[in-house]
């Protein structure tokens, strides 16, 4: 009997042993560069800490960089659309302007005149002049 009890304690002890070293474990970090940095290093938890504002300020005004890009591309399209719209316009006019110069000739206007059966007057305008205005001067 003294066996069995002698085992089971062994085997207790052992277990107790193994969670003490997986314990140990678990909160030890591996020992290499990057945690030494981390830890004892430059960058701990109390630097972390302290610099966090300046983080934040810093991610803060990335944000608005970008933002800003944002909104100068935009401004870009929006000029280059409404640059084309001006130059179409501006042939649109030229185009209107040449039409109304041909269709104000002489010839257009008399041969668009002579289908409503008006025909061209031969005898040149004459001038009126009202005799008042003409002692007054």
């Amino acid at each position: 009997m003294t066996n069995k009890l002698r085992t089971q304690i062994e085997e207790e002890e052992a277990e107790q042993q193994k969670l003490i070293v997986e314990e140990k474990r678990d909160s030890e970090f591996p020992d290499n560069f990057l945690t030494q940095f981390l830890t004892k290093g430059i960058l701990n938890a109390e630097a972390a800490t302290r610099a966090l504002p300046f983080v934040l300020f810093i991610a803060f005004l990335g944000m608005l960089y970008i933002a800003n890009m944002h909104m100068a591309e935009r401004s870009i399209r929006d000029i280059s659309k409404i640059s084309k719209e001006v130059k179409e316009l501006s042939w649109d006019y030229k185009n209107t302007k040449a039409e109304l110069a041909y269709k104000s000739t002489l010839t257009e206007v008399a041969r668009r005149v002579d289908t409503l059966g008006l025909k061209e007057s031969l005898t040149p305008p004459q001038k009126i002049v009202d005799e008042e205005v003409k002692n007054e001067r």
